[in-house]
């Protein structure tokens, strides 16, 4: 009776899982983990527990380990086999991987790093302390130390940075029966077999064959009639980010990377592109809102760190602000004459901001895309003048309308007249005219002069247009307003 029951209670969880979309069901599925792991640990049921975890994803037991305190963390972590263990690691923040690097036993240690490939372990060791980085230096072997100071001798965000140096290397005079019987013997080593590289006795890169190629080619046909010579790869010291957008561009499991001599020093697999494309993107988002990018948790960031990453661009965009004041300022006089038109001041630098934000976000998803280049530079703006006269003219005229019907008769405002209403619609034309072109042209300059043009997003444009459509707003208000001149 109790199986009948659990069987269907298990139908019903089931039911209701098809109902939810698909982030709910996952989230759903991550809590049912977690919950059912939190019962078997606190029963000491470690062989049930154990063949649980067996069959989970390594990402999903590492945010269970985010529910464990530091002593159930060791004790779950002991209880995983090796090969899922050092997966779960990668998995884990830098905090927890610091933990257990300091706890575990040497051999416990090296048996992980074993498993680890050297590119993740040369991010590990990017993250952590002195102390920890010199405990995982010693549990390595020679072999492992060597490929890992490579590794972190290549700048930041190149290539170099994010390679692996564990591929299949073939050589072009193998058959296809010698291929396949050398990559059962490296391949278990290997971080993919799926596509390997035929090279030179001076290891230049010299043709490509895939794993489909090896299994449908006749035993005895050679490497070098089936391979692919007309070969895409990278530099060691080529951006990442741009080797990011070439695996969408290409469909791209894996990339070849070469040195300056075009021998073949490593490969970038995909997940590592997609890794590079959230960081990218997290450190677009964060700049385009004027933040300083930081890698840890919002949730695990101190208020401090917090604090320091937002308070200097706050800083810098006060003072830059007050050009906005000292434009009002010199306008006092003419504002005290005609003080409606203070009235009219947010809504045309707010209309503003938002035209050069629009422009300078999609200019900068072009760039970032490959999809716009400086070259482009005259195009855009042209491009970006004849969008800006439509809205401008669909904007000036719905205020137009807007500053009579509404200010003037429904809220019977003597002060406001067709004098104030053509001033403001026409200040909105011209503020959305300028404010466009800044907005693209600004990203387009700063990534010709070597900066991020993320840093050119919303906050600094913003502020750059506030002060231009207050200027436009008084210079077209002398024009038509006889009390302001």
């Amino acid at each position: 009776m109790e199986e009948r029951d659990l069987l269907l209670r298990q139908d019903e969880d089931e039911i209701e899982l098809d109902e939810l979309d698909l982030e709910e069901r996952i989230q759903e599925q991550q809590e049912r983990l977690v919950e059912k792991a939190l019962l078997l640990l606190e029963n000491k049921q470690y062989a049930d527990l154990r063949e649980m975890l067996g069959d989970a994803e390594p990402a999903d037991i590492a945010e269970f380990f985010d529910e464990l305190t530091e002593k159930q963390t060791l004790v779950i972590y002991r209880l995983l086999p090796k090969e899922l263990a050092a997966e779960v690691f990668i998995e884990l923040d830098p905090d927890q991987q610091e933990y257990l690097i300091r706890v575990l036993s040497e051999s416990e240690l090296k048996e992980t790093l074993d498993e680890l490939y050297y590119d993740d372990t040369a991010d590990v060791i990017e993250e952590m302390p002195a102390s920890v980085v010199k405990r995982i230096l010693a549990a390595a072997s020679p072999e492992q130390r060597r490929v890992i100071n490579e590794l972190l001798k290549y700048p930041e965000d190149s290539a170099g940075s994010i390679m692996t140096t564990e591929f299949v290397r073939l050589k072009k005079d193998f058959t296809v029966g010698e291929s396949l019987e050398f990559i059962r013997k490296v391949g278990i080593d290997k971080e993919t077999i799926y596509t390997c590289y035929v090279t030179d006795p001076q290891n230049h890169l010299i043709g490509i064959v895939t794993a489909k190629e090896l299994l449908i080619s006749p035993l005895d046909k050679k490497i070098e009639d089936i391979m692919t010579e007309n070969v895409i790869y990278v530099k060691t010291l080529d951006d990442q980010e741009q080797i990011a957008f070439m695996f969408s561009r290409y469909d791209f499991l894996a990339l070849p990377v070469v040195d300056n001599e075009d021998r073949l020093v490593g490969i970038i697999t995909v997940d590592d592109a997609i890794d590079v494309l959230q960081e990218e993107t997290e450190e677009d988002f964060a700049k385009m809102a004027a933040i300083t990018p930081n890698d840890t948790e919002y949730m695990k960031t101190p208020v401090i760190r917090v604090w320091a990453s937002r308070i200097p661009w706050l800083l810098l965009l006060m003072i830059s602000a007050t050009f906005t004041g000292l434009i009002i300022s010199s306008f006092e006089n003419s504002l005290a004459a005609v003080p409606i038109l203070t009235a009219f001041i947010p809504m045309l630098m707010d209309t503003g901001g938002n035209s050069g934000s629009q422009a300078s976000v999609t200019v900068i998803r072009g760039i970032s895309l490959g999809q716009v280049e400086f070259r482009d530079f005259f195009k855009v703006v042209w491009k970006e003048i004849r969008v800006s006269v439509l809205c401008g003219v669909t904007l000036g005229t719905a205020a137009l309308f807007k500053v009579m019907l509404v200010d003037h008769l429904l809220m019977k405002n003597a002060d406001v007249d067709w004098n104030v209403a053509v001033v403001v619609a026409l200040t909105l034309l011209a503020t959305i005219i300028c404010a466009k072109i800044i907005g693209c042209s600004l990203p387009l300059l700063a990534k010709r002069i070597g900066f991020d043009p993320a840093v050119m997003a919303s906050p600094f444009i913003t502020t750059i247009v506030d002060a231009v459509s207050l200027l436009v707003y008084f210079t077209v208000a002398k024009q038509f307003i006889p009390q302001m001149r």
